[in-house]
């Protein structure tokens, strides 16, 4: 009997609190101190373990409820909050149910919060909500020695009617966007259509353009050219070669036949049946020049011989050479 009573008096004064709990000590229940973590010595029959307190962070659920937001929309709201005893004196003796005051403490502010919003706000806007849940709870939950880290809103459940409205919404808004991006890609395209045409525009007029300064410059080069071979030609005949002529001649008399055979007004065009006309033509044409060509050289030899011939008479006529 004695070592039972040794026993079971060894263990109402020996105290060892855990790590993470912390025990209140109470004095003819009186409170007198807190046991933090380790082993303590209590007074035997004077005092004795008031509170066990969890000090560590825990998570407390906010049960489900239905809110009315600002314009009338019925939602269900359910969240999870985070909460740690700073001081276990006041969290022991200054609320009776501590974890049933904090979840009464948050529906009732979850209910405060979405209600002054509107139902686009609370589905868009949690981060707000929580920002604004947690400062009220933290503010109001500090009395009582516990500290609110945090605290988020878990679901958002707006009525069936209310979803089905929203997905026709969202299906809208998306066939919007899909026309205005095909019409953009439609307008980008007609830009890029009209962007080709006017550089090709652009290529074509420089084109003709070149081509134009090149047939300006071959018929500047073939103009040169006809010159050059007129001049030829004249002195050539100037110096009494019948071939230039004849060339010159047949030339102009093919470029002439080709003329009469092209005209829109000639319905009937008469070709000589034996092509040796037009060689006989021009060997007329050549013997033409030539017989001129022998009369104007015995004219000059006339008039060089004249004065030679002047000094050998005395008198009477000077006989003249036509």
């Amino acid at each position: 009997m004695f070592a039972v009573f040794a026993i079971i008096f060894l263990f109402s004064v020996i105290k060892i609190v855990p790590q993470g709990r912390e025990f209140t000590v109470e004095r003819f229940g009186k409170y007198t101190k807190t046991l933090t973590p380790g082993i303590h010595i209590l007074t035997p029959f004077v005092e004795r373990i008031g509170r066990r307190m969890n000090m560590m962070e825990q998570v407390l659920d906010v049960p489900t409820q239905e809110v009315i937001t600002r314009d009338n929309a019925m939602v269900k709201v359910d969240g999870i909050v985070f909460i740690q005893v700073m001081d276990a004196a006041k969290a022991a003796y200054r609320v009776d149910d501590l974890t049933y005051a904090i979840a009464q403490l948050c529906m009732t502010n979850l209910r405060t919060v979405v209600g002054s919003m509107e139902l686009d706000e609370v589905l868009s806007q949690r981060d707000s909500i929580n920002t604004r849940l947690l400062h009220v709870i933290d503010a109001a939950t500090e009395p009582w020695g516990i500290k609110a880290n945090r605290i988020e809103i878990k679901d958002l459940t707006p009525p069936v009617d209310i979803t089905n409205a929203m997905a026709r919404q969202m299906k809208a808004e998306r066939e919007r966007r899909a026309v205005i991006t095909e019409a953009d890609g439609e307008k980008q395209a007609a830009i890029a259509r009209a962007e080709g045409a006017k550089q090709a525009a652009i290529l074509e007029a420089e084109g003709r353009k070149e081509a134009a300064f090149r047939d300006a410059e071959a018929r500047e080069r073939e103009a040169e050219a006809e010159a050059k071979a007129t001049a030829m030609v004249s002195e050539a005949i100037a110096r009494g070669d019948v071939n230039a002529i004849n060339y010159f001649v047949a030339q102009k008399y093919v470029e002439a036949f080709a003329e009469l055979a092209r005209s829109p007004q000639q319905k009937t065009v008469i070709v000589p049946s034996e092509m040796g006309a037009l060689v006989g033509t021009i060997a007329g044409v050549g013997e033409l020049v030539g017989l001129a060509k022998e009369q104007q050289q015995g004219r000059t030899d006339a008039r060089q011989a004249a004065p030679r011939a002047a000094p050998r008479r005395s008198g009477g006529s000077v006989p003249t050479t036509e």
